[in-house]
Order: C-alpha cells, then sequence, then structure tokens
C-alpha cells in the first residue's frame, strides 16, 4: 500500500489552529450539531432535532449555529434534509455571513458528519474556502478550550455560486450503479443496518452490492478526531475502494455518507458522490431492490 496522505490540507483544521484565529476578522464558525431520534415520528424513520439548544448552552466563541432541516433543507421534499435547490442553498449561507473572502470552519458535537454535510453542500455550490474542526465540539471542551454563551452574528455576505451537480447523486443513477464495475457503492451506516438486523428504514437491508464503512469507524472514538490517513487509506482499501473509479456514498439520509465522502476527497479520491435522501428515499421504495446479509 502506498503512503497515503491528505490531499486537501486546508479541508481540515486543528483546534490548535482554531483556537490560533479566533479573532481573525475573515472567519466564519458554523455550529452545525443537530440529532436524530429513530421511532420518533409516523412520517419518517427518524426525528430531526435542532441542535439549537445545545448552542445556546455553550459553543465556540464567535459561532453561529446552522440548522439543517431549517434554511438548507427542501421545505417541499417528502423526506427530511433534502438538498434544496443550489439559489436558495447559497442564499441560506450568505445569509448566514458566507461570502467571497471569508473562511469557513464548521463543527458539531458527537460526530463530525453534521459538519462534513455542510462542508460537501459548500463544495456542491463551489465554495472552497471552507473546513471541518477535526474532532468537533468535543474534542475542544475536552481540551479545556475556550466556551461561549454569547449569540454569535456576521454581517449578510454575497457569493455567486458556481454548482458542481455530480458531487450529488439521485436515485436513478445509483440504481444504474449497482453491478457496474467502475462504481463502488458504500453504505455509511452501521453494520446492523446494513446487515438487515435493524429495520429502521422500513425494509431492511441494503442496496445490493455496496460494502459497508460506517462513518463511526472513521473516527477515533475517544476524541472523535479523524482517523490518520495512512489509517483511513487501510480501511478503504480494505473494502476495495480504489482510486481511478467513481464512488457513491449513501446512508439514511445523505449525513453520515458525507463523512466517508469528505475522507475519500481528504485522500485524493475526486469522483466521490452522496446519495441525498439515501435510504429514506431508497428503502420506502418497493420497486427499488434491496439485499439483506
Amino acid at each position: 500500500m502506498a503512503q497515503a496522505g491528505f490531499q486537501d490540507t486546508n479541508a481540515l483544521v486543528s483546534a490548535n489552529w482554531l483556537q490560533a484565529h479566533l479573532s481573525d476578522p475573515d472567519l466564519r464558525i458554523f455550529d452545525c450539531t443537530s440529532y436524530l431520534r429513530y421511532g420518533e415520528s409516523e412520517d419518517h424513520p427518524y426525528r430531526y432535532i435542532s441542535g439549537r439548544a445545545d448552542y445556546d448552552a455553550g459553543h465556540i466563541p464567535g459561532a453561529v449555529h446552522l440548522d439543517l432541516q431549517g434554511a438548507f433543507s427542501d421545505p417541499h421534499s417528502p423526506f427530511l434534509m433534502t438538498l434544496p435547490p443550489a439559489s436558495a442553498a447559497a442564499e441560506a449561507f450568505a445569509r448566514h455571513g458566507v461570502a467571497e473572502g471569508t473562511r469557513v470552519v464548521l463543527y458539531a458535537r458527537d460526530s463530525m458528519q453534521r459538519a462534513t454535510r455542510f462542508w460537501w453542500m459548500l463544495r456542491w455550490l463551489g465554495f472552497d474556502d471552507a473546513a471541518v474542526l477535526d474532532g468537533g465540539y468535543n474534542h475542544w471542551v475536552a481540551e479545556g478550550r475556550p466556551i461561549s454563551t454569547a449569540r454569535g452574528g456576521y454581517p449578510r455576505g454575497s457569493f455567486s455560486p458556481i454548482p458542481r451537480p455530480e458531487v450529488f447523486a439521485g436515485k436513478n443513477e445509483v440504481l444504474a450503479a449497482i453491478g457496474t464495475p467502475d462504481t463502488c457503492l458504500i453504505n455509511a451506516l452501521n453494520s446492523s443496518l446494513h446487515r438487515g438486523e435493524d429495520a429502521s428504514y422500513g425494509r431492511p437491508g441494503h442496496i445490493p452490492g455496496s460494502v459497508n464503512i460506517p462513518a463511526a469507524s472513521l473516527l477515533n472514538p475517544q476524541t472523535f478526531e479523524m482517523l490518520s490517513p495512512g489509517q483511513l487509506a487501510k480501511v478503504f482499501e480494505s473494502a476495495g475502494i480504489t482510486h481511478g473509479k467513481r464512488i457513491i456514498t449513501y446512508c439514511g439520509g445523505g449525513i453520515a455518507a458525507t463523512l466517508d465522502a469528505f475522507c475519500l476527497h481528504h485522500l485524493g479520491h475526486r469522483n466521490v458522490s452522496v446519495y441525498d435522501n439515501s435510504m429514506s428515499e431508497w428503502a420506502a421504495d418497493p420497486d427499488l431492490p434491496m439485499e439483506t446479509g
């Protein structure tokens, strides 16, 4: 195995870096925390809970909270957390202070995947000066770094989106990819969901031919930091993920899948897409194939 390294060194920042730059006038820090509660909704596999209460109780100084299901999802979709039109997403980011010339840092609690969802959305819009805080809020607090209860706010920003539609995929693309040798499908959900032992999404199982690389397996369980480049490369290569192929990641609603996609991007994979809506859509359609085991 060739020695791996992170190819996009601007996409991940350490707590040390962030604390040293808290007073930078062009810095925009966003708390992306939200939660999913399974089995608590009659209309969806899970109930979405904003992390605003946790933000109000304490956050990284200057940070602003972003509500994924609020301004950053399609209100007309039958599924939760569906990608909105590019123009609406760009307007929501600009309203929160994102602009050309700003440096964005995203973080969340308990896992980096909520932050990587927003990072992937900014990448989709063609905004490339964004980073994810390694270890998120948990690691920040564990190291005794400063927190604040003062509500943050930034001047309205402006940037012209240059969408990259290929970084997201729909169900028809996924269906066409099944059994295709030049495409790899990755399920970022936990192993019990992948094997079909948990029917949280209705029909149990996974998209046929997909391999299981749980998003949680890509982070250090004690510090919530990303594994080293060498460790990440080993995880993906052990699952048969190689450079040169198209990769589509999926999960329950296109959130955890962005952590797998973010890590792959970090390792130099450039033909990576996230299946928006993921199993929330796939498992609900009885005409789409499922596989267990």
